[in-house]
């Protein structure tokens, strides 16, 4: 049986600011943690637990193309009637 490790709060806390980051480059959440978790020597669901606990979690995830273009898409073209029950 292996023993777990345990952090200290500066330790989580450098990671977290490290995911935040490299958050910048990489194309989600997910690849910041997984670029991290080896430099810190710990797992990437352990790093990404402490990433949501600090509050990474409630950042706004990008747009997809599909989102952006109902965005700006006319909503009277989206109703069958042509607009008048929108």
């Amino acid at each position: 049986m292996s023993k777990t490790k345990h952090y200290s709060p500066e330790v989580k806390e450098r990671a977290v600011r490290l995911v935040r980051e490299a958050r910048k480059d990489d194309p989600s959440r997910w690849a910041a943690v997984e670029s991290i978790a080896p430099k810190i020597g710990c797992a990437g669901a352990t790093l990404h637990e402490w990433v949501k606990r600090h509050g990474l979690a409630d950042e706004k995830p990008r747009e997809t193309q599909c989102e952006t273009l109902y965005t700006f898409r006319c909503p009277a073209v989206l109703c069958a009637d042509g607009g008048s029950s929108c």
